[in-house]
């Protein structure tokens, strides 16, 4: 009779107790950063993407913002590694290291840590992609995975009206990857995912000035480039900045100035390339919709969100009114983790 009523104790208490051990984690894996939301804590990491690793034992050396802090300084036996490209896992054994550092760090290093882990993916994803994101999930001591689509999180977490009869159109630009959908009742009228985004802004700065003033910048020199004098339409007042780097033709240190026009010049293609499939899906738009999207607007988030000018420029070609989220680099996030509290929400719109 104990015996029984003892068994019957620790299974009813089993359940509150592994919930204990876990929370629900809901993760952005980005090109560029990674960002982990757990529930009732709110945004507990904001990381870069990168691990160092030993090139000799295959050891990790560094996760997260030590292991940007080092590329392109490392000595011979460490190498940094982006273990995403273009949104998606380059690198599977990398990635499953990095969001098991990820998860226990959500944690504070318990190791009793099975949650249940909703993770967000470009929405033009292959089955073999998201199959290797869910593996990489599962590898990391995950309970349950769901997938769920980048664009939509973003729509969530700017605070789109995404489950009510009309037109949301949201273009998040993140690192590697741009998104864009046109979303009602809480599903995905129209999506489309390109490969132009935030890391071929920079690499097609880095290539301009090789081939203008050659000099060689690396690519973090490059993405401070974009932040601070980056623009996608001409500025009311110019900006310039100094430039360092390695001189091609002397093979020495070498600076110059370069100004805003220049920059713009540079990112020019890119731009026009993000600013023609926004034109391609309002083409794609039934007519309904397109009568909402002209009353609200075009919401944009994700890093990319920020250059500046941007809006202006998309307002400029589209004729529709254009507004940034308010906290555009951790939009999706914050949708995603707003999907671990309404579960039957996140049964309607994960991707099988």
């Amino acid at each position: 009779m104990r015996l029984d009523w003892i068994t019957r104790i620790s299974l009813h208490n089993l359940r509150p107790l592994l919930s204990l051990f876990s929370a629900d984690l809901a993760i952005d894996l980005g090109t560029v950063n990674t960002r982990v939301y757990a529930r009732d804590r709110g945004i507990v990491i904001n990381e870069p993407s990168a691990v160092a690793l030993d090139n000799r034992t295959g050891d990790v050396q560094a996760v997260g913002k030590e292991a940007k802090e080092m590329l392109g300084r490392t000595p011979g036996n460490i190498r940094v590694v982006r273990p995403l490209k273009d949104g998606v896992i380059a690198d599977f054994k990398v990635t499953e290291k990095m969001l098991n550092y990820f998860i226990q760090k959500a944690h504070q290093r318990r190791t009793l840590v099975h949650p249940r882990i909703v993770i967000s993916v470009p929405s033009e994803i292959t089955q073999v992609e998201k199959r290797a994101v869910t593996d990489a999930a599962y590898r990391a001591k995950a309970a349950e995975v769901h997938l769920v689509e980048q664009a939509m999180m973003a729509a969530l977490g700017a605070g789109m009206p995404v489950t009510e009869p009309g037109g949301n159109l949201v273009v998040d630009i993140g690192g590697g990857t741009t998104d864009i959908a046109v979303i009602s009742l809480s599903g995905i009228v129209y999506s489309h995912s390109l490969r132009s985004a935030g890391n071929h802004m920079d690499e097609a700065i880095m290539s301009y000035l090789k081939r203008k003033y050659n000099l060689l910048i690396g690519e973090r020199t490059a993405e401070r480039i974009k932040i601070e004098i980056g623009s996608a339409y001409s500025l009311d007042e110019p900006l310039s900045m100094e430039l360092k780097g390695r001189s091609l033709i002397e093979g020495t240190p070498k600076m110059i100035t370069a100004d805003d026009g220049e920059i713009r010049e540079a990112i020019s293609e890119a731009v026009s390339t993000i600013v023609s499939a926004i034109r391609a899906a309002l083409e794609r738009t039934p007519p309904e919709l397109s009568a909402d999207i002209s009353d609200r607007g075009i919401v944009l988030a994700g890093g990319g969100a920020l250059l500046k000018n941007l809006d202006k420029r998309i307002r400029e070609e589209t004729g529709l009114p254009v507004c940034i989220a308010d906290n555009p680099l951790c939009s999706v996030v914050l949708g995603t983790g707003k999907v671990l509290s309404d579960f039957r929400l996140l049964r309607r719109i994960s991707i099988e």
